[in-house]
């Protein structure tokens, strides 16, 4: 029983903790980040790739509107 339970909780974190803080993360960081900070986070949507799916159809953070300095 409490190696289900075990499974049960990362599964959760996998699928639905760690990926809800890396969409925060990067909407955070996307445009001031670093080319090896953005190589990093390439390596986090492709690792937790799953749980970024399964949260798709319910987050849409759409892009910064540019500033067009006249």
């Amino acid at each position: 029983m409490i190696v289900a339970l075990l499974y049960l909780i990362l599964a959760g974190a996998y699928l639905l903790v760690v990926p809800v803080a890396i969409l925060f993360y990067l909407k955070w960081r996307w445009y001031v980040a670093s080319s090896i900070e953005r190589a990093f986070m390439y390596f986090l949507v492709f690792f937790f790739f799953p749980g970024l799916l399964v949260l798709s159809p319910f987050v849409n953070f759409r892009p910064q509107r540019r500033q067009i300095e006249v």
